[in-house]
């Protein structure tokens, strides 16, 4: 049974506009969008530029950010100043930007004290013709800025074909974008920053979008690490089983493929999980795909029930 101590805390998305965004997290996701260019559902976060409700329950209204500074222990009292991590969803109908972002120590001296920016994708769907970048093809720091004040970008960028049920590491410094027909769960460091190293040569508003090509080519690691570093194959992991997919510096990432039923504990000092697929319960309470939802700090045993994909994340501290 759940503990109304330590209550399940469900949270409402904030969702944004891209340029290369479509309208499926309105079609085969249960959300009300703004409009069609939909790019991104921040499906827990508690950044400035978008910061999550709690839905329903004790902390009913209640923004993230406020959560974490006012109600410490149902996140384990981690010192830090910030909430971690981001979640989001991800609609490519077109490219995104070439793009590169920070570590922390850059970001910090740089962008005002924010963290750096390292991310993970897992491909929730795709299309025979997927693909995405991830590093480049330059051998020395003198090539990479060469490559990039030519416009070398088809010789530069190393994009590979990407299917459903993969997942990438994208480490600070490391070139990459996603392509159109793309649907993606992401989880991040808590940040937006982003240096955009090319974008296509598109047009907003009649004018094209900023580039940060100094600082880019400060933060991109050369050479990039190995493709094979970067990517893992999850399509056959066992069912009812907390599969670890990461663990680095700062979160762990499980995907875990419900059928029938299943047990487990909650021991970090809080736990993210994202509905992806299918349908059931935890402990006794109603989750479909697109429900978002954090399990606090000493919520301890879980028993998750339905058919059903989820994939759960924590900080490491």
């Amino acid at each position: 049974m759940n503990c109304p101590e330590s209550p399940i805390l469900f949270i409402n998305p904030v969702f944004k506009q891209m340029l290369w965004g479509g309208e499926r997290l309105g079609k085969d996701w249960p959300y009300e969008i703004p409009g069609k260019d939909t790019g991104e559902c921040w499906a827990v976060s508690a950044h400035p530029n978008g910061d999550c409700t709690v839905k329903g329950g004790k902390y009913d209204g209640r923004a993230l950010s406020k959560l974490w500074k006012e109600e410490p222990e149902l996140f384990g009292n981690i010192d830090m100043e910030r909430f971690p991590l981001l979640v989001k969803i991800i609609d490519a109908q077109g490219y995104s930007s070439i793009q590169v972002h920070p570590h922390d120590e850059y970001a910090r001296l740089h962008e005002n004290g924010s963290y750096g920016k390292m991310e993970c994708w897992y491909i929730l769907d795709s299309t025979e013709e997927s693909s995405l970048v991830v590093g480049h093809n330059a051998k020395t720091r003198d090539e990479l800025k060469d490559m990039v004040h030519k416009g070398e970008w088809k010789e530069l960028i190393r994009e590979v074909h990407v299917e459903k049920d993969d997942f990438i590491q994208i480490e600070p410094g490391t070139i990459h974008t996603f392509g159109g027909g793309l649907m993606i769960l992401e989880i991040q460091q808590n940040s937006d920053i982003t240096y955009r190293v090319y974008d296509f040569d598109r047009l907003t508003n009649g004018k094209p979008r900023e580039l940060h090509l100094d600082k880019a080519l400060e933060v991109i690691t050369v050479p990039p690490k190995p493709l094979e570093d970067c990517i893992i194959k999850t399509g056959n992991m066992p069912e009812n089983t907390m599969n670890l997919l990461i663990e680095c510096e700062y979160y762990r990432v499980w995907k875990l493929d419900i059928s029938g039923s299943f047990e487990t504990v909650q021991d970090q000092p809080f736990m993210i999980m994202s509905v992806t697929r299918g349908n059931g319960c935890i402990n006794g309470t109603q989750i479909s795909k697109g429900d978002h939802f954090i399990l606090p700090h000493g919520y301890g045993d879980i028993k998750l029930d339905g058919d059903m994909q989820i994939i759960a994340s924590a900080c490491r501290m």
